[in-house]
């Protein structure tokens, strides 16, 4: 029986675990993360599915340390597999298993390589993405690619939508590749890594708004990074608010925003019943989604919480 060794983490670790034991393969270890103290936890988690299995199940902060190398040497698998795991493996712990060390990358490699590959996507208004699996390098994501299936990226899909049909798409990878693994007939594709892109983690302050930006920029960020993200955020007369979910104006039917003063270049209007945001060149978004000091706001209350708009955007 084929032999493995399994760092997971978050939905497409569970999903790809659960088709390692569907696929016959004897996981003799489970390595995954604790909880991050004040981490809003959405996703699944690993370790309930090693708990329903009885696998063993390990939490280091550090999976590279020499005396886990070696309890991992001592179970001789035959492949080590990484599903979203956040810890990068050492040459020492890829080299242990004969069969291959491989990882699950939620793009479409060579591009968005490195962290956050489905918010980036999003971010840049990417058409499709997809999950790839392909062989562990020292370098992140670099390795021969062994298969791939792509996912479209509709224009208002939010980063937890586009992660969701990933996760669906990394099962359908590794269910479809996972015979040939196991008969040694998979193939290998290297990566050209000139055609690509890396990118690094992304924080909470990167969700900051830029009113100069055109209005589709704007839109991207705020899909980007919706809820269970941290949002994209930006001010409204003065107070701390959270934009969740956008739309593009195109060919508006909806009149103009009334003519502003200077200092209100950058404006939340409410017209027609609806939010809407003035953006560089004239361009406008609609507010579908906004809370305002933390609490949710609605066309037809601003007024009471703000005062007479339209409302000036950004400091």
């Amino acid at each position: 029986m084929t032999r493995a060794v399994v760092f997971a983490y978050h939905n497409v670790g569970v999903r790809c675990l659960k088709t390692l034991l569907a696929g016959g393969v004897h996981v003799a270890l489970v390595f995954t993360h604790q909880d991050r103290p004040g981490e809003h936890i959405w996703f699944d988690r690993v370790s309930a599915v090693s708990a329903d299995h009885g696998i063993p199940t390990l939490t280091p902060e550090d999976p590279n340390r020499p005396e886990i190398v070696q309890h991992i040497h001592e179970l001789a698998p035959d492949f080590l597999f990484s599903f979203y795991y956040r810890r990068m493996l050492s040459p020492e712990l890829l080299a242990i298993a004969p069969r291959g060390a491989l990882n699950l990358h939620g793009s479409l490699l060579p591009k968005y390589r490195g962290r956050a590959p489905v918010n980036w996507a999003v971010l840049h208004g990417e058409a499709e993405t997809g999950a790839t699996l392909h062989y562990m390098t020292v370098k992140p994501d670099a390795g021969d690619i062994v298969a791939q299936t792509a996912v479209p990226i509709l224009p208002d899909d939010t980063a937890r939508e586009v992660f969701d049909k990933v996760t669906v798409a990394a099962e359908i990878t590794l269910h479809g590749v996972l015979p040939a693994l196991v008969n040694g007939v998979a193939s290998r594709t290297p990566q050209n890594l000139g055609q690509g892109s890396y990118f690094p983690g992304r924080k909470p302050e990167d969700g900051r708004i830029d009113w100069h930006w055109p209005a589709l920029r704007i839109h991207n960020l705020v899909r980007a990074v919706a809820p269970p993200y941290p949002g994209a955020f930006t001010t409204v007369a003065g107070q701390p608010a959270r934009i969740l979910r956008t739309r593009v104006l195109v060919n508006s039917p909806l009149p103009p925003t009334p003519s502003l003063p200077r200092e209100r270049k950058f404006a939340l209007a409410e017209i027609s019943g609806r939010l809407i945001a003035q953006c560089a060149g004239g361009e406008v978004l609609q507010i579908l989604a906004l809370d305002i000091a933390g609490q949710p706001a609605f066309p037809g209350q601003l007024t009471d919480r703000l005062g007479p708009g339209p409302w000036r955007l950004g400091d």
